[in-house]
């Protein structure tokens, strides 16, 4: 703002102001030239602006210190170090690490410069519109009633704990299944046993005819009353566990039949012959198709829920995903580098594949079976041989062998470990879930079957579930007729 005083012929500029702006130096040689005609030029600072206590911002160079808040400074310069000692030293658990950050966010809120603000303060802020009263008490008084718990209680000691001598120790295969009708099978040595959970009653279903043969893997149709049992004679026979009697017997391998997978009607076999048989029990020639995609051992078989796709793992280290109508495998993963036994699909999200890797490997990884793609992986720092996802939480339980021999229960997506459960001396072969979902068996090479509690369903958890699995689709169960 400029004004011309004609009485006057001396220059007026407020005390301390200094010409550093172009502005300032067009108006000082504009003075010059007033004053030669005998005028006087009076430059005023610009008006202040509203609710501002000081008009002067600063230089474009020079910080205003009195905008800035050193305590915040001083509090992001020792994080940062702590995060560098716990990353050196590997002491922070993620979860620790998880909750501090919320603390910080939730105390400094706008005041946390590592979120992205500027450290250094040009200019005043706009005061806030709440006094600081104000929002200490919209912190402290919030509605807490919709506030979810973060965390629940997980029992850490087994509910039961049964013997099971006999129980092969060889990590390729498969002998432990849980049915819909509550019985829990359990192949030791050259028998396979049931228990009934609800009755507690245990009896021998069936046994090898040959001393020197054995059990190699079992699984349960849907249906809950036959049962598949694969044998080291290359051959795979089919119980009703009601009658207790056999009702088939189907060929076709060439070596052991180490993994079985049902889809309805259709029973996948995998062997040591590196092949997949898929088996339909109603036709009197019963091999429907033969999938070949693996070099050795095929370890690990699940249908998904959907039943349209099959997941393969074997001892060359592969997953191979193939739809039910196709015998060429849609995808071939190569990430673990050990053999992949343990594989599980998610309850509450279609095309979501959960597999475990061996002991060079130890990693779990999440996949996208719908394009092939990986969007978790987390090494374990041990053996992963068998995975369960929970039907009541997002949560996944795996099991474990050297060094701990432990099971661990991870949170779904973010892979953080909620509780570990240790118990076992031996590696935790083979794990099997409840009916209802609430309980899961594990059955390790030290001869013993333990129940645990982890997935204790509430109210909510059941809603969502319900939901997601409404999402999903569901595969309508119906009986199977065998011939």
């Amino acid at each position: 703002m400029v004004q011309i005083d004609k009485q006057h012929k001396n220059l007026f500029c407020w005390p301390g102001h200094m010409f550093t702006t172009l502005q300032e130096r067009q108006g000082c040689s504009l003075n010059r030239r007033r004053r030669s005609l005998g005028l006087t030029l009076t430059i005023l600072p610009p008006p202040r602006k509203p609710g501002s206590q000081n008009g002067y911002q600063g230089d474009r160079y020079i910080p205003s210190r009195s905008a800035m808040d050193l305590d915040i400074a001083r509090f992001n310069l020792l994080c940062e170090a702590k995060e560098n000692t716990s990353m050196l030293l590997n002491i922070t658990s993620p979860i620790k690490e998880e909750y501090r950050k919320k603390l910080a966010e939730n105390l400094l809120q706008e005041k946390n410069a590592k979120d992205g603000k500027k450290i250094l303060v040009f200019k005043k802020k706009k005061r806030s519109t709440l006094k600081e009263d104000e929002r200490l008490n919209y912190l402290l008084y919030c509605d807490k009633s919709g506030a979810r718990k973060s965390y629940r209680h997980i029992p850490h000691l087994p509910e039961r704990i049964l013997d099971a001598p006999e129980l092969v120790d060889d990590y390729y295969l498969n002998l432990l299944d849980w049915s819909s009708k509550n019985v829990l099978a359990v192949a030791l040595g050259t028998a396979v046993y049931l228990w009934n959970a609800e009755s507690g009653a245990i009896s021998q279903l069936m046994q090898t005819s040959e001393d020197d043969d054995y059990v190699t893997s079992i699984a349960w149709a849907t249906d809950g009353k036959h049962i598949a049992v694969g044998i080291n004679s290359m051959e795979v026979q089919i119980w009703d566990a009601s009658k207790g009697s056999q009702v088939r017997r189907m060929s076709g391998h060439t070596a052991r039949v180490g993994s079985l997978a049902w889809n309805g009607p259709t029973l996948s076999s995998g062997g040591r012959d590196s092949r997949i048989i898929n088996h339909d029990v109603r036709a009197r020639d019963h091999i429907a198709s033969t999938l070949k995609g693996h070099s050795q051992e095929v370890c690990g078989l699940s249908w998904s829920p959907s039943g349209q796709q099959l997941a393969s793992g074997g001892n060359d280290n592969l997953l191979h995903i193939w739809d039910v109508a196709s015998t060429e495998y849609l995808y071939r993963l190569s990430d673990h580098q050990a053999a992949v036994k343990a594989l599980a699909w998610c309850p509450f999200q279609a095309h979501l594949l959960a597999s475990g890797g061996g002991t060079a490997d130890r990693c779990i990884k999440v996949w996208n079976t719908q394009k092939g793609t990986c969007l978790n992986s987390l090494d374990t720092q041990s053996q992963v041989c068998a995975l369960v996802w929970s039907r009541h939480y997002k949560e996944i339980l795996s099991s474990h062998g050297y060094s701990k021999n432990q099971l661990c229960l991870w949170r779904y997506p973010s892979m953080v470990k909620i509780a570990e459960l240790t118990g076992h001396t031996a590696r935790v072969l083979h794990l099997a879930q409840s009916p209802e979902g609430t309980t899961v068996v594990s059955a390790a090479a030290d001869e013993t079957l333990r129940f645990w509690k982890v997935f204790v369903a509430s109210d909510k958890s059941n809603a969502i579930v319900r939901m997601h699995a409404k999402e999903c689709g569901s595969l309508l169960l119906k009986a199977v007729q065998i011939r």
